[in-house]
């Protein structure tokens, strides 16, 4: 692999190597007279593969040594950094009069947040449970107290924890089923390597050595004696699961998976009887158990995996609750199966597949089993008690989002549900499953004031071009015009299943309360209309993804909600691959893109088995490096391979130095190639945060900057800020 290359720094040096120094300004008397973007350095690299030929002139971009600087980003190459450092600053120069508006933006969304807001109690056992922040505090604390009342016990307050760093994430923080424990996990860097931690509570002392390695989650024995956790290998991925006494001791393996390809993850059942060992990957899974009776036996096995057959299993005190898509249930169904024998042979349908009901999935408490479904992009809770007798919990509303919490205890009644939509703040109730009552415990506070009345809420469907209806939530302010003339945000994911609820978000309101309307595509690729709405999306139909967002786009154009050119995207992550293909395919709709952390490099990313999401996402996309007919159709969309000169619009790409999951070469290559390819003038940025990963900034407040920032990127688009940078 090249080494990345200097971007020269100096007028003489920019000359003779074809490169610009970061912040030069146009000749003087040009219009406009603006920053000169630095120009990467091409090292063509000639790749072989299954016959096929591509050139990759920025693959240098990548830091030979990003293992280890995914642990500890000091580790970046001088030259790497020199690159991106420019990048920002071209940025930050080209963006300095929206300035003041992200300014502005960042104090309207941090005056929507309730500072001292706290999480709703969970009791367990002689305990409540819950979260709280202070004024102020970028993080959160992790508290209990005594169930009915009593004196705060803080178990960990994470701004301690984050002080000195400029990245702290806790991963997971819970207690011991007996409650004199609390483990947690810190991210300190952003590469979603942890670091875990056992408290003593009644001493407030960290017991044992820290375990480090670790992929974020860890799970306490039933007994309390023993913590389970999965490891994080040098290549960023999950493949051994360990165990060790609480207090300290020896490490012991418990299981390793043999399959590159496959995640995995460790848990209790519900009930607290088994401890269970979750192996999958986007269509094939298998679960392992251990009894709590028999800790240290070897994990068994409920099913053996099979190719496209997906399971997950729970156990409900006197059997197990499998929820499956096996026997062509393509929206899975519920099956149970006796205790001693948990096998296929043995799973008989509780709950049977009805098509375009997806079951997401279930809860299960002592005497009650709760079930989540998502059809035409909204939710449904339903209810079953072991009779069989069933009743639901639904919301007559054109678009929401009903989301099942579960509970925190197995022999109880009580489970708790969120309700919220695009205008109205999430309400959160404890129901009884046993008297249908239910109880408000939270309404969401909007501390600077908010009234839903003031908001409109749509739900339209767009047809695609084989006929599909993809729906499109809408949102805007009452008063904003439908005739094409305000501008419009249209955002999309569309992979993996994921489902893109209509939630409310109190950021949004800074474009909405401006005059703009956001809209949320539920496109293939996702579950939003069932998993059979994912399965149409992916590997060599992936393509749909990417039609069904310029279908809602063109027909919110049709209805007035938006018009060409007059339109910001915006996606992240497999989002950022959607963002990338859409402004290829059809850059005339967009006065911007956003791609934050975009997967756009695709066809080298997956033809690179060192990263650590390769292997378990080729059945997501394809594996071109064996089956030539996935190379072929990945490298006709791929969007680094696919760019042309054009008119794009606007571009911003993000990323984070420590991302695993995204890997910052990946939005820069794309930002080298799309900036000289481009024929509109229009600007193409690159936003890398330096001091994290995937999921941006870990303080509550420095994330919403983060928003501000992309909002006010989005509105100089519209108003072509550039033409006055």
């Amino acid at each position: 692999m090249n080494r990345r290359q200097m971007i020269a720094s100096t007028a003489a040096t920019a000359l003779a190597t074809g490169a610009a120094p970061a912040l030069a300004r146009s000749p003087k008397g040009s219009l406009p007279d603006m920053p000169v973007p630095p120009v990467a350095k091409k090292i063509p690299v000639t790749i072989e593969q299954l016959g096929r030929v591509r050139v990759d002139e920025y693959q240098w971009m990548k830091d030979d040594n990003w293992q280890a600087v995914l642990r500890d980003p000091t580790l970046i190459k001088a030259d790497v950094k020199e690159h991106l450092t420019a990048e920002n600053a071209y940025r930050e120069a080209m963006l300095a009069s929206t300035e003041p508006l992200q300014a502005t933006m960042f104090e309207e969304m941090k005056g929507r947040i309730k500072q001292d807001d706290s999480s709703v109690p969970s009791p367990d056992g002689p305990w409540e449970y819950y979260t709280r922040y202070r004024t102020g505090d970028q993080h959160p604390l992790y508290c209990r107290m005594p169930r009915g009342g009593g004196d705060e016990v803080v178990l960990l307050d994470a701004n301690v924890l984050a002080e000195g760093k400029a990245y702290s994430d806790v991963g997971q923080a819970t207690h011991s089923p007996d409650h004199a424990l609390f483990g947690y996990s810190e991210d300190a860097q952003g590469s979603e390597v942890y670091r875990i931690y056992v408290k003593d509570l009644a001493t407030g002392e960290l017991v044992g050595e820290p375990i480090e390695s670790a992929s974020g989650g860890l799970t306490f024995s039933p007994d309390s004696q023993w913590i389970f956790w999965t490891n994080r290998n040098d290549n960023g991925r999950p493949d051994k699961i360990f165990r060790r006494a609480v207090r300290g001791g020896d490490i012991t393996l418990v299981y390793e998976e043999g399959d590159e390809g496959m995640f995995i993850g460790v848990g209790r059942t519900s009930d607290d009887r088994f401890m269970i060992i979750g192996i999958g990957n986007q269509e094939t899974s298998e679960t392992r158990f251990i009894p709590a009776d028999d800790i240290t036996a070897t994990p068994r096995v409920v099913e053996p995996r099979e190719v496209a057959r997906k399971y997950d299993a729970d156990h409900w005190g006197d059997r197990w609750i499998i929820h499956t898509n096996a026997d062509d249930s393509i929206d899975f169904k519920v099956c149970e199966a006796p205790t001693a024998s948990p096998g296929k042979a043995n799973w008989t349908d509780l709950i049977p597949h009805t098509p375009g009901r997806y079951i997401e999935g279930v809860s299960l408490v002592k005497d009650f089993i709760a079930r989540q479904e998502r059809a035409d992009a909204n939710t449904r809770i339903v209810i079953r008690d072991r009779a069989g007798v069933e009743h639901e919990i639904a919301v007559d509303e054109p678009a929401y989002a009903l989301n099942l919490g579960g509970a925190s205890e197995f022999d109880t009644t009580v489970m708790r549900y969120t309700y919220n939509s695009p205008s109205t703040p999430t309400s959160t109730y404890d129901y009884d499953l046993a008297t249908r009552e239910r109880t408000l415990r939270k309404v969401q506070e909007v501390p600077s004031g908010h009234n839903p009345d003031d908001y409109v809420v749509e739900r339209v469907n767009a047809p695609a071009a084989d006929g599909q209806l993809v729906p499109v939530t809408i949102v805007r302010r009452k008063s904003t015009p439908v005739n094409g003339s305000a501008p419009l945000l249209l955002y999309g994911y569309g992979s993996y299943g994921i489902p893109m609820s209509a939630s409310f978000s109190t950021n949004r309101l800074s474009l909405v309360d401006r005059g703009w309307i956001y809209a949320i595509a539920h496109i293939r690729g996702g579950s939003d209309k069932g998993w059979g709405w994912f399965l149409d999306a992916r590997r060599f139909t992936k393509k749909n993804t990417f039609t069904d967002f310029i279908a809602a786009a063109e027909h919110l154009i049709s209805t007035g909600h938006g018009k060409a050119g007059h339109i910001v995207a915006q996606g992240g992550s497999a989002g950022g691959l959607l963002m990338g293909a859409v402004n290829n395919m059809r850059p005339d709709l967009w006065a911007g893109v956003i791609g934050q952390v975009p997967f756009v490099d695709v066809i080298n990313t997956m033809s690179d088995v060192s990263l650590p999401l390769t292997p378990p996402e080729w059945p997501e996309w394809g594996n071109p490096l064996e089956d030539a007919e996935a190379y072929d159709y990945i490298a006709s969309y791929s969007p680094y391979d696919n760019i042309e000169a054009k008119a794009y619009p606007a571009v911003l790409a993000t990323g984070g130095l420590s991302d695993p999951r995204v890997t910052y070469w990946e939005p820069e290559k794309w930002v080298a190639r799309l900036r000289p390819a481009t024929t509109s003038g229009k600007p193409v940025l690159l936003k890398i945060n330096m001091e994290a990963g995937h999921a941006g900034s870990s303080g509550r407040f420095d994330y919403l900057k983060e928003v501000a920032h992309d909002y006010a990127f989005a509105i100089w688009a519209i108003d072509k800020g550039w033409e006055t940078a």
